[in-house]
């Protein structure tokens, strides 16, 4: 890691910077990939895996023996922990239902809202290096509590030809409708467009690496609405003299062993703490089984020494991280001025690995300061909002004049005459 002491504040952009792929030059591979999917569907899909994840596959779909005999592939242990986290991100979502709005604006002019599930999601869990089932709990069962309909899964599988146990059971009990074999940009576009055997979705979730995430960027211009943004992951850590070098040490490297792209930042006015984490880091890091991948992420991290809280926090604003761990004295009056980020963990006690897994809160969050204007996902995130006004008598009398004004000024005399005329009607 970078150790950097009081920048000044004209230095502060260029770290600031963090280190993103710049996804556009993928973007005629992937367009050409896209464009066979939806021209081909299965026979397409069935060829890029075999290219891609080289495995020759004759049924792309999960077959229902196959979702629920996964349970009996894996260790009682992990499937406990799986279901106390399903509970705890059930119980979190579950509280976000919201009630209809429902106003009478003028009298007689009711105008009231709804909250209805969107109807097609489709989810994307990657394979790559570890098997993230962590992220079909905290996508699947949202979208459930949300009442869709129809809710799939794409996620590449193995050599074998086989989708990890763990992501099967999670999906088995988190509503999924139907799972199937296919990873990478061919998913994004079975998702998309809809094959032979994938449905046609109208929202994308889910992370990916660079391909994955080219390709849901070009199919949101058009064809279907995805999650947000994305970018590799990170998170900063503020911390003071108080804190545990090497809860902060471990915090960072729980970041860093995500992915090679991956960033850490620590926040701190102690040199002591910063001296201290360094040496933790050293330590800790040969113990991991991804050291290899931690140390490339380190590369991209930094330590920067400010001279007061309030530089820290005018810092945090507007790097909005994606996690933000408060590892302080007064965690909760930092907290409380704390305008981007994605989630925020206080305390000394409080890892973000605790948001990661099974806290309830979840895990797909806005990144590369996307925070700024974006919220993580959450049960709204598979909800759209439909709004309803009906006007009686007294309503159309009591605000006929104000839109034929309206509309006459802005030269729409077809909007007033649809006014006028009921009006008229009413004499």
């Amino acid at each position: 890691m970078y150790y950097i002491q009081y920048p000044e504040k004209k230095e502060w952009a260029s770290l600031l910077t963090r280190p993103t792929f710049d996804t556009t030059n993928l973007f005629d591979t992937v367009k050409h990939i896209l464009v066979d999917v939806q021209k081909r569907g299965d026979k397409a899909v069935i060829e890029y895996e075999e290219k891609f994840d080289k495995i020759h596959l004759d049924v792309l779909q999960v077959s229902d023996n196959e979702l629920a005999s996964a349970e009996t592939k894996i260790s009682k242990e992990l499937k406990d922990a799986i279901l106390i986290a399903k509970k705890n991100i059930a119980n979190f979502h579950a509280a976000q239902v919201y009630s209809d709005v429902t106003i009478e604006t003028m009298p007689g002019i009711h105008c009231w809202q709804k909250n209805l599930p969107i109807e097609k999601v489709g989810l994307y869990i990657p394979g790559g290096t570890a098997p993230l089932f962590s992220t079909v709990l905290m996508l699947a069962i949202p979208a459930q509590i949300a009442g869709c309909k129809e809710i799939i899964l794409c996620s590449p599988p193995n050599s074998n030809g086989d989708i990890h146990p763990a992501i099967l059971f999670a999906a088995h009990i988190s509503g999924v409708s139907k799972v199937y074999k296919i990873g990478g940009v061919q998913a994004i576009a079975a998702m998309a467009y809809g094959t032979e055997t994938v449905p046609k979705v109208y929202k994308i979730f889910g992370p990916g690496n660079q391909y994955v995430t080219a390709a849901k960027q070009l199919v949101s211009l058009k064809d279907v609405a995805i999650d947000m943004p994305a970018g590799p992951s990170e998170v900063e850590v503020i911390a003071d003299e108080t804190a545990n070098p090497a809860f902060v040490a471990a915090d960072l490297l729980s970041q860093a062993e995500h992915g090679a792209d991956s960033s850490a930042i620590l926040l701190t006015t102690s040199n002591e703490l910063a001296t201290a984490v360094q040496q933790e880091i050293q330590q800790q890091l040969p113990l991991l089984s991804r050291a290899e991948i931690a140390v490339k992420a380190l590369n991209n991290s930094k330590i920067i020494l400010l001279h007061t809280m309030e530089d820290i926090i005018e810092w945090t604003n507007e790097y909005a991280p994606e996690h933000l761990i408060i590892s302080t004295k007064n965690y909760t009056d930092i907290a409380n001025r704390i305008t981007n980020a994605g989630s925020i963990f206080l305390g000394y006690l409080t890892p973000e690995s605790a948001g990661d897994y099974a806290s309830g809160t979840n895990h797909t969050l806005p990144t590369n300061g996307y925070a700024k204007a974006y919220s993580g996902v959450n049960l709204d995130s598979f909800k759209k909002k439909i709004t309803y006004q009906e006007l009686t008598k007294e309503g159309i009398q009591a605000i006929g004049s104000t839109i034929e004004v309206m509309a006459e000024n802005e030269l729409l005399t077809a909007h007033k005459n649809a006014v006028t005329l009921r009006l008229q009607s009413l004499v």
